[in-house]
């Protein structure tokens, strides 16, 4: 994930390059995080499978969220409402407001996402192990 800018605080990845986790039928990339970033944010995409849950409802007591739809129509859960999310759509969840996401359609959809302050990328191997023995 280096290149010759990286010595310019640069961080340069071509498409479908970063730290991949699966996540049963959603699959997170992270672009940058805590280590590029000095923990001050982290930049992720997400990807669901037709008719994929997301990772549940919950909600980050000291982390604003920012999503961004680059693929498809999502469905997003924030507070106590659902709302159609079509490509383009872009979504900010404060710290302490119930989330989730999923994918209603029958065609793969993709988030980006940015998460402040940075630091949710250390639970994800953990994560990825709660999905892969809970299929």
């Amino acid at each position: 994930m280096s290149d010759d800018h990286t010595d310019k605080g640069v961080l340069h990845l071509p498409p479908g390059e970063g730290r991949r986790y699966e996540l049963g039928r959603m699959t997170a990339v992270f672009k940058a995080d805590e280590g590029e970033t000095a923990a001050r944010y982290s930049v992720s995409e997400w990807w669901l499978e037709p008719g994929a849950d997301g990772p549940g409802a919950h909600a980050h007591e000291g982390n604003d969220e920012i999503f961004y739809v680059i693929a498809g129509t999502v469905s997003f859960l924030a507070g106590e409402d659902w709302l159609d999310a079509p490509q383009g759509t872009f979504l900010r969840i404060p710290a302490g407001v119930a989330h989730d996401f999923r994918n209603r359609t029958a065609e793969r959809v993709g988030l980006l996402n940015v998460f402040i302050p940075g630091g949710f990328e250390r639970d994800m191997p953990a994560i990825a192990d709660w999905f892969r023995d809970n299929p």
